[in-house]
């Protein structure tokens, strides 16, 4: 087997919940079962990987969760809600990549590293959040909570009123020598669940956990430049990254370097909820050092390697 380097694979938090009506921890688990069948093919080929997530849906079921519960139980914030999705989606997938293992007869252990990820207490974010959080509300539990809890709500497109809180961009993962030690020592890390445990340094230098929300393929990119990673792929639900996506123009990409992805971010081709992160997460990677970086679904993570299908993003 030819040693290929390290690799980081970002894997979308709705890639565990293919269908709204199959949401439950095994129809999860099931989901994870089939995106690990891919990864394990990389390792197979001679990479190391360290798998990160998203984790938006899970850490909703924990919040709507925590406020069913709230007249009999203390309420859950939000930093402990991504420490728990980091535990029980690392698990899944430990299991997952464990289990595949043993099919294939490969000498490999996975272990998940709970992550924080510090932010700038300065950064703009805070000064404007802007990420949905939690179920829906009407208008008198908005504004109580606001008053009690001081929580940032704002009324969403006439669905009812919904909790924004900021998303900062990552500047260091506290674990990240770590998981690099990990990686050296021959085990599959999942790590960086949902872009990482949001934390703050205080004056004295000790951290605290604080109540925001990083954007996964930010915090995946940032382990991927500190860990020294080869590649950096983020797997999405789409084969390949398109120009003018959904309309009678739409053009799929093959390649393009970071020079060309800045052009068309700055065009407005990537949507903000949806691929521009993505494309701002690998532009930031090659920035930083990496060699190349490659958007495609699980499914064709291996075409996307031999060169067959998925958008490289080059220097």
């Amino acid at each position: 087997m030819t040693k290929q380097g390290i690799a980081v694979v970002a894997v979308g938090g709705n890639a565990l919940i293919k269908d709204k009506n199959r949401q439950s921890i095994q129809d999860q688990y099931e989901c994870a079962k089939d995106t690990m069948v891919h990864i394990v093919d990389m390792i197979e080929n001679g990479w190391e990987v360290v798998v990160t997530h998203g984790n938006g849906p899970q850490v909703g079921f924990n919040l709507r969760r925590s406020e069913l519960a709230r007249e009999v139980l203390h309420e859950v914030p939000l930093d402990s809600c991504g420490a728990n999705t980091q535990g029980t989606i690392g698990y899944m997938f430990q299991m997952a990549l464990y289990n595949e293992f043993k099919r294939r007869g490969l000498n490999k252990v996975a272990a998940t590293v709970v992550t924080q990820a510090v932010v700038d207490k300065h950064d703009p974010a805070f000064e404007h959040p802007t990420k949905p959080i939690g179920s829906f509300m009407d208008e008198l539990e908005a504004k109580s909570r606001r008053a009690n809890d001081g929580w940032t709500v704002v009324e969403d497109a006439g669905r009812g009123w919904r909790r924004v809180v900021p998303s900062p961009r990552p500047i260091s993962i506290v674990e990240a020598d770590a998981i690099h030690q990990l990686i050296d020592a021959g085990f599959t890390v999942v790590a960086v669940g949902g872009g990482g445990i949001p934390v703050i340094e205080l004056e004295d230098g000790t951290l605290t956990g604080i109540e925001a929300v990083i954007d996964k393929d930010f915090g995946s990119s940032l382990l991927a430049k500190l860990i020294g990673a080869d590649l950096f792929v983020i797997s999405t639900a789409v084969e390949k990254v398109a120009l003018d996506f959904n309309t009678p123009a739409q053009k799929w990409l093959d390649r393009m370097t970071i020079a060309e992805a800045r052009q068309y971010v700055s065009e407005g081709h990537f949507a903000s909820g949806s691929m521009l992160p993505k494309i701002q997460a690998c532009i930031q990677f090659i920035e930083n050092g990496g060699k190349k970086a490659l958007i495609t679904d699980p499914e064709h993570i291996s075409d996307a390697l031999a060169g067959k299908t998925g958008t490289w993003i080059l220097p």
